[in-house]
């Protein structure tokens, strides 16, 4: 079909939803992204910026490898793999939404970091979905207040998800109880062993099965506690925004030049070939 007029990814998206569309919006840019549309809902968004919901299954152990492997081979159609996790057993359905709807939030967010190119219309893409969806202007007005929280004065979302953190005085931290050192809770203790001054937050995300809000969340709480450091980096044309802007006169006049959400592209017809990401819960 042809791309509605559109000035911006979200813009497009609420286009999208008003048509009922069923299919993909490929965005370019850094990260990029693919964002699959069920009926106008967003029902996954994958993007190299951050892990997916089959990451957030298979990396953590949540659903064993041969058990997917065998969802996958007796239920083709990823768009109904979920009903068919349910259906065995291997995961609950509420819990199964929690973790798609989680990834389609940070998919999003991890796309507004960068900017954005133009955009492609297609078909439907079989890939795990989150039940029914989200919509459009909730996932733009929470990909905003995303960035707002994270960002600091002078410093952007954008910059600080660039930044490589290094622990400091990790002796210090107690690994057990809160004797020895501050106690660090299991979760940010995993994250500060993780941190070695060449991982940025997306690099943990995903060595760590986590959502990328999450893990950047969590950084900031390192920090305060005097954990580790960072400096946060800027890149050259690269302005976190959530309304990319059209660049006039191209070929379909939907090309903008940055915004929020951006796309990993899928790495095969089944989800069962992603592996090593993750969506945080």
């Amino acid at each position: 079909m042809k791309a509605p007029a559109a000035r911006n990814v979200p813009a497009l998206l609420q286009a999208l939803r008003d048509e009922e569309f069923t299919g993909t919006v490929r965005v370019s840019g850094s990260p990029g992204g693919t964002i699959h549309l069920r009926n106008g809902l967003v029902g996954a968004i994958e993007t190299p910026g951050a892990p997916t919901a089959t990451s957030a299954l298979l990396t953590t152990g949540r659903i064993d490898d041969e058990a997917w492997l065998t969802a996958c081979a007796t239920e083709p159609d990823a768009d109904r793999l979920g009903a068919h996790l349910v259906t065995a057993g291997l995961i609950g359905a509420a819990e199964l939404e929690v973790v798609c709807t989680a990834a389609v939030h940070d998919g999003a967010f991890a796309m507004s970091l960068g900017a954005a190119g133009g955009w492609d219309i297609g078909d439907r893409e079989p890939t795990l979905v989150a039940a029914p969806g989200v919509e459009p202007r909730a996932l733009t007005d929470e990909v905003t207040r995303r960035v707002g929280l994270l960002g600091r004065a002078g410093v952007t979302a954008g910059e600080l998800a660039r930044s490589r953190p290094e622990a400091v005085e990790e002796s210090a931290v107690a690994p057990e109880g809160r004797r020895g050192g501050p106690w660090v809770p299991p979760r940010l203790r995993g994250l500060l062993d993780a941190v070695n001054g060449r991982r940025t937050p997306r690099d943990l995300a995903f060595a760590l099965g986590r959502g990328l809000y999450a893990v950047m969340l969590d950084l900031d709480r390192l920090e305060s506690q005097g954990l580790i450091r960072r400096e946060a980096r800027a890149a050259a044309g690269d302005r976190p925004s959530t309304a990319p802007r059209v660049i006039p006169g191209t070929a379909d006049g939907s090309t903008p030049t940055g915004g929020p959400l951006p796309r990993r592209r899928p790495g095969g017809g089944t989800p069962s070939g992603e592996r090593g990401e993750k969506a945080d819960r």
